[in-house]
C-alpha cells in the first residue's frame, strides 16, 4: 500500500486527499502524519526538503511535492481525469499553479506571526504576500470555474483552486474573502455540494499557538 506522509491542516495535502477520493484511490494509500519541525521525523530521509505531502510508492520510491503526487495519481487512475490532453491541459495547469501559489503566500503569512516575534515581524512581507493572494483571487473572480455538478467535472485547476479557498477559511476566517469575491464563494459552496470528500478532509478552525510545527507543502 502506498503511504502519504501529511498534516491535517495542510492545504497541499488537502490536494492528495480530495484527489484521492475523486480519483477512487483512497483505499490504495495510508495516511500517515508527518511534522516537519521535528529533525527525528522520517520525513526528511523520505523528502530531502522536509516538505509536505509526500507520497511513497509500493517500490519505496518518494514522489513530491503535490502537483507532481496528482499527476501520478492520474496516470494510476487511468489518466485524463485531473489533467486532460491537448491544449486544455496547459490551463488546468496553469490554474494549478496559481492557486498553489495563493496557498503558498497564504502560509507564508501565517509563518510571519507564528514565528516571529512581534517586534521581527515586517509588515512590508505580510502586504506583499497579502498583495499575492489578493491578485490569484482576483483573478479567479473574473475567470471562475464553471459549477461542477460531480466529482467527474473537478480538474487538478479546480481541485487546487478548492483548497486554496479552504485554507483561506481556515486560517483567514475574519478577513473578507468572501464578501469581496461573491462568485468565487458561490461556486466554492457548489464544489462542496458536488464533492463530499471536501467536508471530509476540512480541518476545524483551531487557534494556531506560536510554537506549533510548519505545515509546508
Amino acid at each position: 500500500m502506498m503511504k502519504l506522509r501529511s498534516s491535517p491542516a495542510s492545504p497541499f495535502g488537502r490536494k492528495v486527499k480530495l484527489a484521492l477520493a475523486i480519483l477512487g484511490l483512497k483505499g490504495r494509500v495510508e495516511v500517515e502524519d508527518a511534522n516537519t519541525a521535528d529533525p527525528s521525523d522520517s520525513l526528511r530521509s523520505q523528502n530531502p526538503l522536509g516538505k509536505i505531502p509526500a507520497l511513497i510508492l509500493e517500490n519505496g520510491d518518494v514522489l513530491y511535492d503535490s502537483a507532481v503526487i496528482l499527476e501520478y495519481l492520474d496516470f494510476v487512475a487511468g489518466g485524463g481525469k485531473l489533467f486532460p490532453e491537448g491544449e486544455a491541459r496547459f490551463a488546468v495547469l496553469r490554474d494549478q499553479t496559481l492557486a498553489d501559489g495563493v496557498m503558498d503566500a497564504a502560509i507564508l503569512r501565517i509563518y510571519e506571526k507564528r514565528f516571529k516575534e512581534p517586534k521581527y515581524r515586517d509588515p512590508a512581507w505580510d502586504a506583499y504576500q497579502a498583495a499575492k493572494m489578493e491578485r490569484g483571487l482576483a483573478y479567479f473572480e473574473a475567470n471562475v470555474p464553471a459549477a461542477p455538478g460531480t466529482a467527474a467535472d473537478i480538474d487538478a485547476g479546480t481541485l487546487t483552486l478548492a483548497c486554496a479557498l479552504g485554507y483561506l477559511d481556515l486560517r483567514f476566517g475574519d478577513s473578507n474573502w468572501r464578501a469581496d469575491h461573491p462568485k468565487l464563494a458561490a461556486w466554492l459552496d457548489a464544489f462542496e455540494a458536488a464533492v463530499p470528500a471536501y467536508a471530509d478532509t476540512r480541518q476545524p478552525p483551531a487557534p494556531v499557538p506560536d510554537n506549533a510545527p510548519a505545515v509546508l507543502k
